[in-house]
């Protein structure tokens, strides 16, 4: 007999999806839950997320009648110039996450740093929603730093990663530092295998000052003095006054509708704009009718998915600094007028500068509880910049290799800016109660990762495990990246019509989606195979 689930979470790491679902059993709700959940993951994946990352946290109580997003995207320091890096540029990657530099200075050590906003958001969130002791909260993480946890495959296999995109391999991310060679590699400089162990106690002794003391010892206590003094010595840019003047914003949900149900999601500098763009354009097609995963599905999507990359490249940044365009973007009779060109055959161009198989990183945790709270969270170190301060234990983000170093575009660099992710935390409504809880890792693909779970249970009937599961693609340039589960008939067939076609050798990719679905009978789980992770459930 099938187990009926009242309370759910789900996440890429196992440690991290254990520990929230032990904070739920303890008595906490579903946001003491995801910010116990990530804080595991900043120990057990140290390089997809951390303390010193960004993120974005939806947040949904409806006993308190709350619903709010959390934006803490990392920000540009203030000593930052838009101008500072025009003559190092080199290229962008072609599925435009960031900009390839000369020397990969903004995303590898101290002057890729920005701003970081997750510890504060994670203790804000808790401090305001949450319902346990903020120590009780952390202290699965202080056990798994200080205990040790063993090397899963995908986190071996990101380590060993190549310099995708022309990116920095992630290789010298981890020997950047000598501290990150102490812990992650063995002692001839290769990333240690599945199986071995990492043990953390200096980051174990960070976390313990930080659940006593709170989020305020890293921005503007002992942690930040100590962090300041390694960064300024090492040429970063960060300031005292950059720490001590960062804010978590909050903003009420962006909301579309597809068909009869009301998406929910971020704001920019979040991606959801794109997600309830391409819903709107896609609202126009009979996509059953047209077959999941057809050769005409993937040209309609990959066209929708260009179309929005476009729109992102030229309108979407952060709204203090650039006018983004929202009316225009979300419109239902511009998205009308893109399906038209798009069934008229029109091929849409994604420009790119010297554009040279997608990058991935990021993390995610969902959870439902008893009482119907929900969360959706996305955190990251965008590019993870391979620079730890001796003896604090966690890696800083390399978030200023997202910055275009060209002065004038929604991408610039300015101090205080926040770069643009396609980080989409979403939530789903139908009749006004929740029917979907879902995000994702994978940088650019995150929100066409997301796109097409949502479909896959909306439009496909698929359940929870086969809609993060099926096989997906990814068009966020001229050519269509496809899945090597994707059948060659169909990458054959959009050949023939003019298309370039890629095929990834990997049995899954683009974007790693994790959600739970609520239904009338109970709740279901989706852990995409793409990572380590699992749902689990009460």
């Amino acid at each position: 007999m099938r187990k009926t689930y009242r309370a759910m979470v789900c996440a890429p790491q196992p440690e991290a999806t254990e520990a929230g679902l032990d904070i739920l059993m303890a008595g906490g709700n579903a946001v003491d839950a995801a910010v116990a959940t990530g804080l595991v993951q900043s120990v057990v994946d140290p390089l997809m997320c951390g303390i010193a990352g960004f993120g974005s946290m939806a947040v949904y109580l409806p006993e308190r009648q709350t619903h709010l997003y959390l934006d803490f995207h990392a920000r540009a320091p203030n000593s930052a110039r838009a101008d500072m890096w025009v003559s190092h540029l080199r290229g962008e990657a072609r599925d435009g996450f960031g900009f390839i530099l000369k020397d990969y200075v903004n995303e590898l050590g101290y002057e890729s740093i920005a701003v970081p906003g997750t510890l504060k958001a994670f203790h804000e969130a808790q401090r305001e929603y949450g319902v346990l002791p903020w120590a009780a909260v952390v202290q699965p993480a202080i056990d798994w730093a200080r205990r040790g946890w063993t090397v899963r495959p995908h986190v071996r296999d990101f380590w060993s990663m190549g310099g995708e995109m022309g990116h920095a391999p992630h290789s010298e991310r981890l020997v950047w530092s000598k501290s990150g060679r102490a812990l992650y590699c063995r002692d001839d400089g290769t990333p240690k295998e599945v199986n071995e162990r990492v043990v953390n106690p200096d980051y174990a002794d960070t976390l313990e000052l930080i659940a006593r003391e709170g989020a305020d010892v890293f921005y503007i206590g002992e942690l930040a003095q100590r962090m300041v003094e390694d960064i300024r010595r090492h040429g970063g840019r960060i300031s005292l006054t950059d720490l001590a003047n960062y804010r978590v914003l909050r903003h009420k949900p962006l909301r579309g509708t597809y068909r009869d149900y009301e998406v929910t999601t971020n704001h920019p500098p979040g991606g959801g704009v794109m997600l309830l763009q391409m819903l709107n354009v896609l609202e126009n097609f009979d996509l059953r009718a047209i077959g999941h995963n057809t050769a005409e599905y993937l040209r309609v999507m990959s066209e929708t998915m260009k179309r929005s990359s476009a729109d992102k490249d030229r309108y979407l940044g952060d709204p203090a600094f650039f006018n983004v365009p929202y009316e225009r973007l979300v419109d239902k009779a511009q998205a009308a007028r893109y399906a038209d060109a798009i069934k008229r055959g029109e091929v849409a161009h994604v420009p790119r500068v010297n554009a040279g198989t997608p990058t991935k990183d990021t993390t995610q945790v969902s959870v439902v509880d008893r009482s119907g709270n929900c969360v959706s969270m996305t955190h990251s170190l965008g590019l993870p910049s391979g620079a730890i301060t001796d003896h604090l234990g966690f890696m800083y983000n390399g978030c200023m290799a997202q910055f275009d170093p060209r002065p004038g575009s929604a991408a610039s660099i300015a101090p205080g800016k926040a770069r643009f992710s396609s980080m989409c935390p979403s939530i789903l409504f139908q009749e006004g109660k929740p029917v979907m809880v879902i995000g994702a890792p994978g940088a650019t693909q995150i929100v066409m990762g997301v796109l097409q779970a949502i479909l896959n249970v909306l439009e496909f009937g698929m359940n929870m495990t086969e809609a993060v599961s099926a096989p997906r693609f990814s068009s966020t340039s001229d050519v269509i990246d496809i899945a090597n589960r994707i059948p060659h008939r169909v990458s054959q067939a959009l050949g023939a019509m003019g298309y370039e076609v890629l095929r990834d050798a990997r049995t899954y990719g683009f974007a790693s989606i994790h959600g739970i679905r609520v239904t009338s009978e109970g709740l279901e789980g989706g852990a995409d195979p793409n990572h380590d992770g699992c749902w689990m459930g009460l």
